[in-house]
């Protein structure tokens, strides 16, 4: 089968692929709040739809949170299973949108046009690149070019309490020759990139209690506990002075960055100062000898990613709260034993307690940092695919964020992952005005052309 005629095809009818999406991005599919658990069943069902339109045999599929969509294309050659996630990020705060997030539209930028709307760059849109190359394919020549499993998920955003159960209980057939998941972004505006390297994630929310009730601060401060403080204390000694965490053998399973990738990675030209600029910013904050980059993709991190206590409305309100809260994520590499991470950092806080004070803990997930093999002939097939499409060659990267599903296919199905995205450092994913740029969009709907295309006449 021809690739020529795909890639045409993706180039005539970008518009109405286009036009699909904001129809998938106007659904508000939060999978985190219990209010739009109906709009995330109505995700499913159009995710279904649409690729039983094309040939699949698409089903949805019920779990104890949100349903997961399973399609299968029986075609020739290697089975590569795709994976995606059709849930979003809630859009808080609101008041920070230009437009209403499941409102979606087409913006032009200073940069070019973008599609504006939750979900545009995490996930739907770069899901749907790969339904869109897909549908090219059926379009010009009435099959696809390989044996295709597809496998979304609706739980991503929110810890993913569903999946690996999913993945047991479903092992068989969703276990293919390589993985490929469109969840990552590219080095830069014209590199393609492939994620070999992603950090694991730890979840930690604390609370600190003191008095019984909230106080008045003119009768008691002073000789009561101000759980707020106590809590900061605790947050102020989770660094040290050179940005390194403190919780007792964090290090543990850390491993330094070989040269030779370091060399690779020197040779990208990143610029940190750039980096910073685009938010605002200019100094790397974290460990004190190391380059931003590597801060990024290969070293963990200690981060508060919230706090609150106290009286927080408009005007002031003299009170000594009650209850001090934070919430604490940790990203993880190498070998860290993020459940170990846990007990240490719990002790180690509990440890820092004053008198007339209790602490609490709440986990949100625990997931080990991956790292891909990538002496699978797949990767190899792909990067050059790759190369053909973008002005330069794809590259071999570390990826900041945590990606458990990428473990979970090795390590429950024994199936390699690739990670291939389109998506681009300025996006502003969970972030308000997220946005995909509409080449991204293009482009990785003909990447992904290409690369089924490789796949298969290297089978």
């Amino acid at each position: 089968m021809s690739l020529s005629p795909v890639l045409a095809r993706i180039d005539a009818d970008i518009t109405a692929a286009t036009d699909r999406l904001l129809d998938l991005l106007r659904i508000p599919s939060i999978s985190t709040d219990p209010a739009y658990k109906d709009a995330c069943q109505t995700a499913a069902d159009w995710l279904v739809a649409d690729l039983q339109s094309i040939g699949f045999d698409a089903s949805k599929r019920p779990t104890p949170g949100h349903p997961m969509v399973v399609a299968h294309y029986d075609g020739p050659g290697p089975h590569v299973v795709f994976y995606g996630h059709y849930d979003v990020q809630p859009v808080d705060p609101i008041d920070l949108w230009d437009r209403d997030p499941f409102d979606p539209a087409v913006e032009d930028t200073a940069k070019g046009k973008v599609i504006r709307g939750r979900g545009s760059s995490d996930d739907k849109g770069q899901l749907m690149t790969f339904i869109e190359a897909c549908r090219a394919w059926q379009a010009e020549h009435g099959t696809l070019p390989c044996k295709i499993t597809i496998f979304f998920e609706g739980e991503e955003e929110s810890g993913s309490p569903s999946l690996i159960p999913f993945m047991k209980e479903n092992a068989e057939e969703l276990t293919g020759d390589v993985a490929l998941i469109c969840d990552t972004g590219m080095f830069g505006d014209s590199t393609p990139a492939i994620v070999t390297m992603l950090r694991g994630l730890l979840g930690e929310e604390i609370t600190i209690t003191g008095p019984s009730k909230d106080l008045h601060s003119g009768m008691y401060g002073g000789p009561a506990m101000n759980p707020i403080r106590v809590l900061a204390d605790m947050i102020s000694r989770l660094h040290d002075d050179q940005g390194r965490v403190t919780v007792p053998e964090f290090y543990e399973g850390v491993p330094e960055l070989p040269d030779d990738i370091a060399q690779q990675w020197r040779d990208l030209g990143f610029d940190a100062g750039e980096f910073l600029g685009e938010v605002g910013l200019s100094t790397p904050a974290g460990e004190a000898d190391r380059t931003a980059l590597e801060m990024i993709w290969s070293r963990p991190t200690c981060e508060v990613n919230g706090i609150w206590g106290g009286y927080t409305g408009k005007g002031f309100k003299t009170v000594l709260p009650s209850k001090a809260h934070a919430k604490i994520s940790f990203r993880l590499v190498g070998t860290q034993d993020p459940h170990k991470i846990r007990e240490n950092l719990r002790a180690y806080l509990t440890d820092m307690l004053p008198p007339d004070c209790q602490i609490e803990f709440s986990g949100h997930g625990a997931s080990p940092a991956s790292q891909m093999q990538i002496d699978h002939p797949a990767f190899e097939q792909a990067r050059h695919a790759l190369s053909d499409e973008w002005p330069n060659a794809a590259a071999y990267v570390g990826c900041g964020g945590s990606i458990p599903i990428a473990g979970y296919f090795k390590t429950y199905l024994g199936m390699d992952a690739m990670l291939i995205g389109f998506g681009k450092d300025d996006d502003q994913i969970h972030s308000p005005n997220e946005k995909y740029d509409l080449s991204s969009f293009h482009k990785g709907t003909r990447s992904w052309a290409r690369i089924l295309d490789a796949l298969s006449k290297d089978a």
